[in-house]
């Protein structure tokens, strides 16, 4: 095999001569090598590691002037480097990727933390003069409600903490145990499909069970999701990626269930307070995903233990949140509701309201592009030295400022509808979409405008979730919420699905550009369903904010 461009295959995983792809960069070992027989000799595979990847040798003065005068009689533009001409000891040009990694990735390093700081100080700005302007409401000063607010928070944070602590690092341990993007692919893929075969029956799993011994299963479930990940063997991961779904399923359901019916039936509160708890439960969810990014490259890059250590750290507070919810927590239950009947009726409300259909076709299409996006943003940014947990929490500050941007944009002193926010969210991701297919063109990458691109997508999640959350409670009758949302899951898991598996089977070179103009396709449909839904409800006064003040929204967390 030939070695051109400074070892550009193995970053690249490219086909090698015998069919199969190499390990990334960050991935690679003399034994991966050994086995494939590029390096077969004991004892050279340093020296030949070092050349296949460009590392020059030490060599003396002399040895420098005759290689480099060998080497420019040889070089052309655009040709192979001074060592595919037998030349080991000339570091690459400065065009190389060696040298293009090395500018950028303290660049790519900077733009992160200043990112952070810059939305980091944006949200907090929003929510400080939000907070003052907002007058004290009843619930916040019934002493019974607050207790029982605190020992639902208790567990239900911890919870949160100990999920999204493990999203920044997820498809990072698994690169960093030598699976290749395809391995990755499917281990995602699994997840997906767990989610959304759990998701069907949680309800009724979690109406069976009760709901307090629900909350007490994800604990557990979600800890040996955890423990799976100190495995390198695929099998055991993918058992991992199915307790992960079942843990995701739960946590979605058992936890809201509980409170409500605790709320209404137990304590007697007002119904009216539910939202509000709900929505102080969303801003939280957003400080927490910020800290959970920050502490995940804390404990990645400081503790001994590499990319796993984030999901070792999540294990305490997940055995936490169930001994507290053991202790605080009483047990209630609900009449289940056969699983046929309640998808029957939830199929009958999508196709008997347009509206319906229309939302429910939205939300597929959008989200299915986010979990596709969940999948891609650490493969388009690690290899340029990006900190992924400082991105991460990026991210989250980016999802919250949009958040905040809803709020305000729905107060008295501007009133736009739900409906705006959303066809501007949609917007966004468009554009977002179309940016990065330029910015990942292979051989021309530019990682800061996808850090940007990546930016304004959480943006928009920040204002789709609660104009998504709000028009759902307005279309979809409440006895029918549970059977329209299955319908809802099946095709945005499926369409997540189906293009994780076309970028599994497609040539790393192009797979990523091409998925990114795949999802910019999906959602230019969902743009042209937005114009739909906008054309059926343009005079329909239930989808307006009921009044110029701010509502609080459950929003789907």
């Amino acid at each position: 095999m030939e070695v051109t461009e400074v070892g550009e295959e193995a970053n690249r995983g490219d086909r090698l001569g015998f069919g199969r792809r190499c390990c990334s960069l960050g991935s690679s070992s003399p034994w991966l090598y050994r086995t494939a027989g590029i390096f077969p000799e004991q004892g050279t595979e340093e020296k030949k590691i070092g050349l296949y990847f460009g590392v020059a040798q030490q060599a003396s003065k002399s040895q420098r002037s005759r290689c480099h005068g060998r080497a420019a009689s040889k070089a052309r533009p655009g040709g192979a480097t001074a060592a595919a001409h037998g030349c080991p000891f000339l570091t690459p040009p400065p065009r190389c990727p060696e040298f293009r990694a090395r500018v950028i990735g303290p660049t790519m390093l900077v733009t992160a933390y200043l990112a952070f700081v810059g939305l980091l100080a944006s949200c907090l700005g929003l929510e400080l003069s939000r907070c003052r302007a907002k007058p004290p409401g009843r619930a916040c000063s019934n002493p019974s409600f607050l207790r029982f607010q605190l020992d639902f928070y208790q567990v239900y944070f911890l919870a949160l903490a100990a999920d999204w602590l493990q999203a920044p690092y997820l498809y990072k341990l698994y690169q960093h145990y030598y699976f290749l993007e395809g391995q990755i692919a499917i281990l995602y893929v699994c997840g997906l499909a767990s989610t959304v075969l759990f998701g069907l029956v949680a309800s009724s799993l979690v109406d069976w069970l009760g709901r307090k011994n629900s909350c007490v299963l994800f604990s557990l479930t979600y800890s040996l999701c955890c423990l799976t990940k100190l495995s390198q063997d695929y099998f055991v991961l993918l058992v991992g990626r199915a307790l992960g779904g079942l843990s995701t399923a739960l946590l979605f359901s058992a936890f809201e269930a509980w409170y409500i019916h605790e709320h209404v039936e137990r304590h007697d509160f007002p119904a009216e307070w539910i939202p509000a708890t709900f929505a102080r439960a969303a801003f939280w969810n957003h400080v927490l995903a910020v800290v959970a990014g920050v502490t995940a490259e804390a404990v990645a890059s400081w503790i001994g233990l590499g990319p796993v250590a984030p999901f070792v750290a999540a294990i305490p507070l997940l055995a936490l949140a169930g001994a507290l919810a053991l202790r605080n927590w009483g047990e209630n239950y609900d009449r289940q509701r056969a699983f046929s009947r309640t998808c029957a009726g939830g199929l009958r409300c999508l196709l008997s309201d347009r509206r319906v259909l229309l939302l429910g076709t939205i939300q597929a299409l959008f989200e299915s592009v986010i979990f596709i996006f969940v999948f891609l943003w650490t493969p388009v940014l690690d290899p340029h030295g990006a900190p992924l947990g400082i991105v991460f929490s990026s991210f989250m500050a980016a999802s919250l400022l949009g958040s905040s941007l809803y709020r305000i944009a729905t107060s008295k002193r501007y009133h736009l509808q739900p409906m705006h926010l959303l066809s501007l969210a949609v917007l966004i991701v468009v554009f977002s979409l179309f940016m990065l297919t330029f910015s990942t063109s292979p051989g021309q990458e530019s990682p800061v405008e996808s850090f940007i691109a990546f930016l304004l997508i959480e943006l928009a999640c920040g204002l789709y979730f609660p104009s998504m959350s709000f028009l759902r409670r307005k279309v979809i009758p409440e006895t029918e919420q549970a059977g329209v949302l299955n319908w809802f899951r099946v095709p945005l898991h499926l369409l997540a699905c189906l293009g994780l598996l076309v970028l599994h089977d497609s040539d790393r070179k192009t797979g990523t550009r091409n998925m990114f103009s795949i999802c910019s396709a999906v959602m230019v449909m969902a743009l042209l369903a937005v114009v739909g839904l906008f054309t059926v409800v343009r005079h329909d006064a239930e989808l307006r904010v009921p009044s110029p003040t701010e509502e609080p929204y459950a929003p789907e967390l």
